[in-house]
């Protein structure tokens, strides 16, 4: 199975999309993340891998992308929004947000899945989803 970053760069390149040194590095960023980051963070990474991409690169990529259906927009509160990549027909978690720190961890549960395709049975739509839980996590609980 190809992976997201090769994925994407070539579904790109199909749709007649230049390919940006800002852009490339985005996704290849992207594809290396466990679970979502901000614009903020992947500004940092970028910089402190030696690519020289501006912020405002980051933002325009990361809206495109979301519009393109390849990064999922994360709503986290706060006025927060991070980004993950889409892995169609792949793997899909949920977000724990921690209110204290703000830290954001990702979860899977195979029940809540039930439950939102039972939803989906019930009510004829074809829910698209992100949980996301709020809480205090282990370390601002102590």
């Amino acid at each position: 199975m190809e992976d997201w970053t090769t994925a994407t760069l070539a579904a790109l390149e199909r749709d007649g999309r230049r390919r940006s040194a800002a852009r490339t590095a985005v996704i290849e960023l992207l594809g290396r993340q466990s679970c979502c980051v901000n614009a903020q963070e992947i500004f940092d990474a970028l910089r402190h891998e030696g690519r020289r991409v501006g912020i405002a690169s980051v933002y325009r990529t990361l809206e495109q992308l979301t519009r393109d259906g390849f990064v999922q927009r994360v709503d986290v509160g706060a006025s927060t929004a991070r980004y993950e990549p889409v892995h169609p027909g792949g793997e899909h978690h949920h977000h724990l947000v921690c209110a204290d720190c703000g830290k954001v961890e990702a979860f899977a549960d195979p029940e809540l899945e039930r439950a939102l395709h039972k939803v989906e049975g019930d009510t004829g739509y074809s829910v698209a989803h992100d949980v996301v839980l709020r809480g205090v996590c282990d370390d601002c609980a102590t």
